[in-house]
């Protein structure tokens, strides 16, 4: 991730149709700032689950980060989050 240093893009129609469909009162609306935050919410996430998995693999000393080094750091991260 370092190397080609890509943003992060989550679709903004996406996110609202996740967060809408967690709604229990068909009336709940959502506002476009509520959405914005939320997707940059999720970016910050996203982005520091790749780093601290990054830093985990290198800890044991792999080259390449695993689906294991996510779930090692995932009970922190969402502790933190």
């Amino acid at each position: 991730m370092a190397e080609k240093d890509e943003e992060i893009v989550f679709k903004k129609e996406t996110v609202g149709k996740l967060l809408s469909s967690s709604f229990k009162d068909d009336k709940t609306r959502l506002s476009g700032d509520a959405v914005m935050l939320m997707v940059e919410m999720l970016k910050v996430f996203v982005q520091e689950a790749a780093v601290r998995s990054q830093k985990q693999a290198e800890s044991e000393d792999c080259e390449r980060v695993d689906i294991e080094h996510f779930e090692k750091v995932l009970p922190q991260l969402l502790l933190d989050f």
